[in-house]
């Protein structure tokens, strides 16, 4: 180097540096050359001044290729994004590239909450504290808070040094356990709304210089636009998934309605060409594509009156009128049902209800007709046989083969008004003659019950078919009907007379089941043991005297004694055998004292003799009581 031109070649160094971008130190060294080769002062001056314009350049020139790089980045993020559609994606894709951009070692979004008045944390990149990452955060609260509140972007080296911001317990909580102390917050916005905040933070202090905030801003302003245009796919996406949904259900609902309209018509058709209960069910089995059948009361009980039932995998409609359970319509085979279709088996139900009363009101000329038939056998015994075979052949009934005589009557309860008592005579007629017409039989109306004159088919019992009558009546009616039975009348035509008696034996069951605390059951006389051999045999008179005098021996006087005395001996005795022969069981059953109940027993042992109480005279005494109640209720019943 030449000491007469000392600046002629001092810059040379220098731009050989700048053009291989050598490090910041390598600019000391043509400095430290020249002053170890003795340059003068002129040329370290000159020198001098080249480094440090070398540096200015090479200053310049970094800090442009760094904003072509972030500016590149921010152009590769904003592609990125515009290509997201998803909102959480674009979300993380946000955060990753905010903290990637300005290098930190936390990066994190917040959303406002219009609802709530606040903003609340979003996404997250490198968080490790579930406290920092639960934060809501009030407008105005912490940095984010100012950010939200005041739509511009607030930066700080030291966040809990900072005055600027109003500090929370909970925010500065939160800030703490993630460890975090310089942060920067931009505000997204569109328009003139805010919507979040984008904030990067480090976990040391950090100056945040003014090129960095503008990079995260314009970031933001991308970000923003990618989230409402994310939304937007969201909310679109949404409309269209509930359009397709509306369009099915429109679909759905014209093929119900198209569906209701056929069974309508279908119904009106069958009612006006005047179909059966089998062709209802049948229209709506081809309208609902299922299959539908009538059940009547005997197979079906009770269900909800006009309302369709899930029961499994079938529904099931009660078949009602006037309170009279009649059957119910089952769809089998079909667990999910329309609401509209629904109704359609419901209105099916409805029609099948009115056509079982105009059958009804059509059979209740022949149900009367057997009635006077039935009233002829049981007052004029001496009807012409061969007529009375004639008028039966007419109703479908053969009076040639063997029959068995039924007497029903409904329980009612005891309060029951008399318009209640008229209604419930005139239902249980209903229901017998219904019985009867179906069962080829005759019924009428008669001493405040039904009278049912029922052919005892094959191999049956007339015990086995009271039975089955009360079950049947009971559910047809809703109500407990006891029913008492004949025994077996053989040619009710030939023989006439034999009714009259038999319909006597039923009505004696009727009053023992009564007597015996049975009501609402059925039985014959077969069912009742000794005491149903006296109720049997009585039919032709000649046991009555039997009967009384095994009562008179067995506590005739006891009896006598009340009697004359006006004592209560006979409801104490049936007192004490119903209570375990416990005296102390059977005060509290009279409500009267102990010594009352003892004074009584002594008095009846006197009148019984002492062995009134061993096995076999306790079972005689106890008979003898069961046979006195039965003829006071039979000679008061007589009496009325």
């Amino acid at each position: 180097m030449s000491h007469d031109q000392p600046q002629s070649g001092s810059e040379v160094p220098y731009l050989e540096l700048l053009a291989r971008g050598a490090a910041a130190d390598a600019y000391e060294r043509p400095v430290l050359v020249a002053r170890a080769d003795g340059a003068p002062p002129e040329t370290l001056a000159a020198l001098e001044t080249a480094k440090m314009h070398a540096l200015r350049v090479r200053a310049e020139l970094e800090g442009r290729r760094r904003r072509e790089a972030e500016l590149s980045a921010l152009y590769e993020t904003a592609h990125d994004l515009a290509g997201l559609r998803d909102l959480d994606a674009v979300l993380a894709a946000i955060v990753q590239r905010a903290r990637s951009l300005l290098g930190t070692e936390v990066a994190y979004l917040s959303l406002n909450d219009p609802v709530a008045g606040d903003t609340y944390m979003r996404v997250t990149e490198g968080s490790v504290s579930a406290r920092f990452q639960q934060l809501r955060l009030g407008m105005g609260e912490g940095l984010g808070g100012l950010v939200a509140q005041t739509a511009r972007p607030y930066a700080t080296e030291s966040y809990f040094d900072d005055p600027r911001f109003q500090h929370t317990w909970t925010i500065d909580s939160g800030v703490r356990d993630e460890g975090l102390v310089a942060i920067l917050g931009v505000p997204l916005t569109l328009g003139s709304q805010v919507i979040g905040v984008l904030f990067a933070a480090d976990r040391r202090a950090r100056v945040f210089e003014r090129e960095q905030i503008a990079l995260l801003g314009s970031f933001a302003a991308h970000a923003a636009v990618a989230i409402d245009t994310a939304n937007l796919l969201a909310e679109t996406r949404s409309a269209l998934a509930e359009l397709e949904k509306a369009n099915e259900i429109i679909r759905d609902r014209s093929g119900v309605i198209e569906r209701a309209s056929d069974v309508h018509d279908r119904l009106t058709e069958l009612v006006l060409r005047g179909g059966g209960v089998p062709d209802v069910a049948r229209a709506v089995s081809e309208v609902l594509h299922g299959n539908v059948d009538f059940r009547d009361a005997d197979r079906e009980p009770a269900g909800a009156e006009g309302h369709a039932v899930r029961r499994g995998d079938d529904w099931v409609v009660s078949v009602s009128a006037g309170g009279e359970h009649l059957g119910a319509l089952v769809l089998h085979g079909h667990p999910e049902l329309d609401p509209v279709d629904q109704r359609t088996l419901e209105r099916a139900a409805m029609v099948t209800s009115l056509l079982l009363l105009a059958r009804r009101s059509a059979g209740e000329a022949e149900q009367r007709v057997r009635g006077e038939l039935l009233d002829d056998l049981l007052d004029a015994p001496d009807r012409d046989p061969r007529l009375l075979r004639e008028r039966a052949a007419r109703l479908r009934a053969d009076l040639d083969a063997p029959h068995v005589v039924l007497a029903a009557r409904i329980e009612a309860p005891r309060e029951a008004s008399v318009e209640r008592e008229s209604a419930d005579r005139r239902r249980l007629w209903s229901a017998a003659s219904h019985l009867a017409a179906t069962g080829h039989g005759l019924a009428a109306a008669r001493d405040g019950g039904t009278v049912l004159l029922l052919p005892l088919g094959s191999g049956g019992s007339a015990a086995a078919l009271a039975r089955q009558t009360a079950k049947h009546l009971s559910g047809a009616l809703r109500e407990p009907v006891t029913v008492g039975a004949s025994g077996s009348v053989d040619a009710p035509s030939a023989r006439p007379g034999a009714v009259a008696g038999a319909y006597e034996e039923a009505r004696r069951c009727v009053d023992a089941l009564r007597l015996l605390g049975r009501a609402g059951e059925g039985a014959a006389a077969e069912d009742f043991g000794f005491l149903g051999l006296l109720l049997a045999d009585s039919r032709d008179g000649r046991s009555s005297g039997a009967v009384e005098g095994f009562v008179n021996r067995t506590i005739g006087e006891v009896v006598a004694y009340d009697r004359r005395r006006g004592t209560d001996l006979v409801r104490t005795l049936d007192a004490y055998f119903a209570c375990g022969m416990s005296p102390a069981r059977t005060k509290d059953a009279l409500h009267v004292h102990v010594n009352t109940v003892a004074q009584r027993l002594d008095r009846i042992g006197r009148l019984l003799g002492a062995d009134w109480q061993s096995p076999e005279r306790a079972l005689e005494v106890q008979l003898a009581l069961r046979l006195h109640a039965l003829s006071s209720a039979m000679t008061t019943r007589a009496a009325h």
